[in-house]
């Protein structure tokens, strides 16, 4: 395998990605629509519309691993977002005979009433769950018939830097470090599992180099699970914070504002994930790659970068 990379995204998972491959020397080309510069030395940038199948298999050619680190601005237009763009990856893969390296997530499995593990079904019935659920599919049947390579690695609710205000626990981070208040949705006291993001990277990268990782899906090995309200205050205090108060948004605002906020609506249909335990297995990536997560409290510190 050559070692060179086209990373599609510059998002937290894609810069991470590029940072860890760029510091071995490897060859790395990171393709946006808008041909963002991720300030990365050694990094070339390229714009690109990589939901254009013809496009993406151009700018593939000759590259040994294809990564689709990719998510849309607005968390409402998945549907119209990620159809054209799956499709376009599974054409590229197969036409560039480059590995194709999916970040995936947890939404396939549904509601859980116990620890995920890759051996579960994708069983998810909401819409976001339904369509992920799908892609890897669709890339799997491609690679079982010979047609492309792929893996998938499966991550839950992101820490670290970069993160920002697309995580649960970082979004609260700019109120809560002035000592405000924090407000979630659902429940503060069930364990989740959370999973630093250059974790996610780092096993990315790994499972796209081992042919016998591929055809499978892996979950990213990530720390013992945390309650919303401990995971904010875990992460205050990594950098010498005190706690601060951390509310439930009553379930009643909850729902109306779904009425009416399309972005709380698509929150509210995935609620599941925060009533109950949702909690990662990883075993089998810790076993098969000798990985294992980033210290909690080096992700809380990041975490706590705004």
């Amino acid at each position: 395998m050559s070692d060179r990379h086209l990373i599609v995204g510059a998002g937290p998972v894609g810069r991470h990605v590029a940072q860890l491959l760029a510091a071995r020397g490897s060859e790395v080309t990171v393709a946006t629509r808008s041909g963002t510069d991720t300030g990365i030395d050694g990094v070339t940038h390229l714009k690109l519309d990589a939901s254009d199948a013809d496009a993406l298999s151009a700018a593939a050619e000759g590259f040994s691993v294809l990564y689709n680190c990719a998510n849309p601005a607005d968390y409402t237009t998945w549907d119209t977002f990620w159809p054209p763009l799956a499709a376009a990856f599974l054409v590229a893969a197969e036409r560039s005979g480059a590995v194709y390296a999916i970040t995936g997530n947890l939404y396939p499995y549904g509601p859980v009433d116990k620890p995920m593990t890759e051996d579960m079904p994708d069983a998810a019935t909401d819409h976001k769950g339904v369509l992920r659920a799908s892609m890897w599919a669709e890339a799997k049947a491609l690679h079982d018939a010979g047609r492309i390579r792929t893996v998938e690695v499966r991550g839950s609710d992101y820490m670290g830097t970069g993160v920002g205000g697309n995580g649960h626990i970082t979004r609260q981070m700019p109120g809560a470090l002035k000592g405000k208040r924090a407000w979630v949705f659902n429940a503060k006291d069930v364990p989740h599992t959370f999973t630093d993001v250059l974790d996610t990277a780092r096993l990315l990268i790994a499972a796209a180099e081992d042919e016998s990782a591929h055809g499978r899906t892996w979950h990213v090995p990530s720390n013992p699970p945390r309650t919303q309200e401990q995971a904010i205050t875990e992460v205050l205090t990594s950098v010498g914070k005190p706690p601060v108060k951390v509310s439930l948004v009553p379930n009643a605002v909850f729902a109306g504002l779904s009425k009416v906020v399309p972005l709380i609506r698509e929150l509210r249909e995935l609620s599941y994930q925060w009533t109950a335990p949702y909690i990662l297995d990883d075993s089998a990536a810790r076993e098969h790659f000798g990985m294992e997560p980033t210290p909690w409290d080096e992700v809380c510190r990041r975490s706590a970068i705004v």
